[in-house]
């Protein structure tokens, strides 16, 4: 939490040095003023397009934006800086997830209830949140990485309804995108090597494979050959009890009805 401190502690001098109101300097940097209060109460960080007209308005001659982009880093746990330079430079990725949506493929609203539930502060979620979106620009390079992406039926269902609804319709648009595959395991499975955990193997450009596992307390990138051909079986064992792409974008389109139904259900009517 010291570059979130550092940087709310600048922020503020800087309002209060030249007489402005946190609505004043919203106004002028296009965000309201109680956003200025969540940004210097280390609820939460500007992300880099706010911090540098931040760091115009101010004339802090760079120095906020540096230390906006030092608490964006600093919501990435130092284990994971390494896997994030990894997905950058994949040529391909094969993402499996038993109980959530695969990050890469993530709305905001539901990256941000899932970081949100876990014992992270307000600014942690915001920080990790905007991370894990940007990590996503690799869905749109020059030539994108190309995505296999499998989950149990069980992520589907997880959530609020009307946060699932949006999030279910990116899976369906995104999935008709070239060179990426969303797939689902249907409840009917039963057991299955799958549910042990998640994780992603990444091709790499030299032709080479790296994988990454995630756990309660840290994530791990996995390079040993022998580790590596036991995930890659599990990963054959899971393709073979995923539903193809056409019946799982059927069952996603099934399972965005019923949370419509339960979102519409939560509404009620009016006396």
């Amino acid at each position: 939490m010291a570059d979130v401190n550092e940087f709310r502690h600048a922020l503020k001098a800087e309002r209060m040095a030249r007489g402005m109101s946190q609505d004043a300097l919203g106004a002028q940097v296009h965000v309201t003023g109680s956003q200025i209060g969540n940004y210097e109460s280390g609820r939460s960080v500007p992300p880099e397009d706010v911090a540098s007209r931040l760091d115009t308005v101010l004339s802090a001659d760079g120095e906020l934006a540096k230390q906006a982009e030092a608490a964006r880093a600093g919501a990435v746990a130092p284990w994971m800086r390494p896997w994030a330079a990894t997905e950058q430079l994949a040529m391909m990725l094969r993402w499996w997830e038993p109980s959530i949506i695969p990050g890469i493929l993530q709305t905001e609203a539901y990256a941000r209830s899932v970081i949100a539930a876990g014992p992270h502060t307000d600014a942690q979620v915001e920080a990790i949140t905007r991370d894990r979106l940007e990590r996503q620009s690799i869905l749109d390079r020059p030539v994108p990485v190309g995505l296999t992406a499998i989950m149990d039926e069980a992520a589907l269902r997880h959530g609020d309804p009307e946060v699932m609804k949006e999030q279910l319709d990116h899976l369906i648009d995104i999935g008709h995108r070239p060179g990426v595959h969303v797939r689902v395991v249907p409840m009917g499975a039963g057991m299955y090597a799958g549910l042990t955990g998640a994780f992603v193997l990444a091709t790499l450009p030299d032709g080479g494979t790296v994988a990454y596992c995630d756990d309660q307390v840290e994530g791990k990138i996995i390079k040993r050959a022998i580790e590596l051909r036991r995930l890659v079986t599990v990963w054959e064992a899971i393709c073979a009890q995923a539903l193809p792409w056409k019946m799982s974008r059927d069952l996603i389109l099934r399972m965005i009805d019923e949370h419509e139904r339960a979102s519409m259900a939560h509404v009620q009517p009016q006396r």
